[in-house]
């Protein structure tokens, strides 16, 4: 029974070693020769101390060549061990000394290059190399990275930019030259405003007050003149704002009117339409008077023109206070305009209340029927009205001075009245003229043709009474009087006109 289980034992087949799997399975052992290869349980024993034997002798002798053998290091160990001790030895060394460089070993020793120079201190080393600019890259290295070619001049620039900025820094001066002081900003100024700063007021007006007076000598105007009239818009303005005017209970503002209205008409007044006045001595200096004139024009320019010229040419500069009627003060700007200028309405309370402080008041009987009449009935008086003018006159014992205007009638020549667009727009008559409508807002201006006004003899009311002013027949008489006197001037300044517009 012990042999058969040896044999088995022995029968059985060995793991085959790795890479030989394929031999074992191409040379396969016969059962012949199998049993003939059998070893005993003794032999195998040996064999196994034999080869535990060797092995250990094996690794004795491995353990005494590594003990017995110089002890070696690999060049990466070195490598960081010199690293170590270059990063060592640079915190410990100064940015500048005059102490020479050690070389590490393994590593060639490099002499520090000398500083520069001073003859008051000694010379001094630095510890590194110093920089220089190195040239410009090759043309394959700024295509590679993506740089855009320079042009020569720009590539110079740069260069010598790097070589400003690469530069090693000189020793001072033993004895500085002073510095010169600059005042230090003001902390609450802006940046703009240490840059720039702001002219005031003053230097504002005095460069405009200098490029006015250039001006005006470039077209001819004497630049006192100029430097009157800014004057005066100051003052006028000045007193504007803090309220340095008065106005009468009729709406009158001598200040606004002096400054603003007189102002404006003065030259359509000398220039467009070149008024030539006379009879100014019928005028009286003081006290009040009423004057009576023609009314004419389309556009009511000839009160406008009468009381310019009662301002502007009488010794004493008098005011006219116009009377007006109801249309012309329900017109938004132009009531206001009319107010300011002295106008006031047509009513008999304020009347008597102008005369009561000796006013000159002007009074346009024709009314719009004289204005709007057309062209062909030119200079031909309308009716007066019932003449209620001629009582106040008498009531307050004032004289009439009959006044006449010629040259009005050829501003806005009427050829034509559109009725029913009058009535829709709620006024007396719609003109067609030979510039309006055809010319659209170029109509409004009006034909320079050449003024006349006179002032006629004044017509005594004082030796009436005032019980006179109750009188229908007086009153009658008078106003055909007055009447009859503007239509014999207007005739004989007609025959005195060269023409329309000379």
């Amino acid at each position: 029974m012990a042999t058969k289980k040896t044999a088995a034992k022995t029968s059985a087949p060995t793991k085959p070693a790795k890479g030989t799997a394929t031999e074992a399975a191409a040379t396969k052992a016969t059962p012949a020769e199998t049993a003939a290869t059998k070893a005993t349980p003794a032999e195998t024993a040996t064999a196994k101390t034999a080869k535990t034997a060797k092995t250990a002798k094996t690794a004795k002798t491995v353990e005494a060549k590594r003990a017995s053998a110089p002890r070696r290091t690999s060049s990466v160990a070195a490598g960081a061990a010199r690293a170590s001790g270059e990063r060592a030895r640079r915190r410990s060394t100064p940015l500048l000394s005059t102490a020479p460089v050690e070389a590490t070993p393994g590593t060639a020793a490099t002499p520090a290059p000398a500083a520069a120079e001073s003859p008051a201190s000694a010379p001094r080393t630095a510890h590194r190399p110093s920089p220089t600019a190195r040239g410009t890259a090759s043309t394959k290295a700024t295509r590679q990275a993506g740089i855009r070619p320079q042009s020569p001049r720009a590539r110079r620039a740069a260069d010598e930019a790097a070589r400003r900025h690469l530069r090693v820094a000189a020793v001072p001066d033993p004895v500085p030259a002073p510095a010169k002081r600059t005042p230090s900003p003001d902390p609450t100024a802006t940046q703009t405003d240490m840059a720039l700063p702001v002219p005031g007021i003053e230097e504002l007006l005095s460069a405009s007050i200098a490029a006015m007076r250039i001006a005006a000598q470039g077209a001819g105007v004497s630049p006192e003149e100029i430097e009157r009239r800014i004057a005066s818009a100051l003052a006028f303005l000045r007193r504007r704002i803090e309220g340095d005017y008065s106005v009468d209970e009729f709406g009158y503002d001598e200040h606004f009117a002096e400054n603003v209205i007189f102002p404006l008409l003065r030259p359509i007044y000398r220039s467009w339409f070149r008024v030539e006045v006379r009879g100014l001595e019928n005028i009286p200096a003081e006290g009040g008077a009423l004057i009576v004139s023609n009314h004419s024009g389309t556009v009511a320019l000839d009160s406008l023109m009468v009381a310019q010229a009662l301002h502007d040419e009488h010794p004493q500069h008098r005011i006219m206070r116009a009377l007006g009627a109801d249309l012309v003060f329900q017109t938004p700007f132009i009531g206001t305009m009319a107010r300011r200028g002295g106008s006031t309405l047509a009513a008999q309370s304020d009347v008597e209340r102008l005369f009561a402080k000796g006013e000159l008041v002007g009074v346009f009987p024709e009314g719009f029927k004289g204005v709007g009449k057309p062209f062909k009935e030119r200079y031909k008086l309308q009716r007066f009205g019932r003449g209620g003018f001629v009582s106040a006159a008498l009531k307050a014992g004032v004289p009439i001075i009959p006044t006449s205007v010629i040259g009005a009638e050829e501003t806005y020549p009427i050829l034509g009245n559109m009725k029913t667009v009058a009535r829709l727009l709620g006024m007396p008559y719609a003109p067609i003229t030979p510039t309006f409508p055809l010319l659209g807002p170029l109509g409004l201006i009006p034909l320079p043709s050449k003024w006349i006004i006179e002032f006629g003899a004044p017509i005594d009311t004082s030796s009436h009474g005032e019980s006179a002013a109750d009188d229908p027949m007086l009153v009658f008489d008078l106003t055909d009087q007055v009447r009859e006197t503007i239509q014999q001037t207007l005739y004989s300044l007609l025959m005195q006109r060269r023409s329309v517009f000379f």
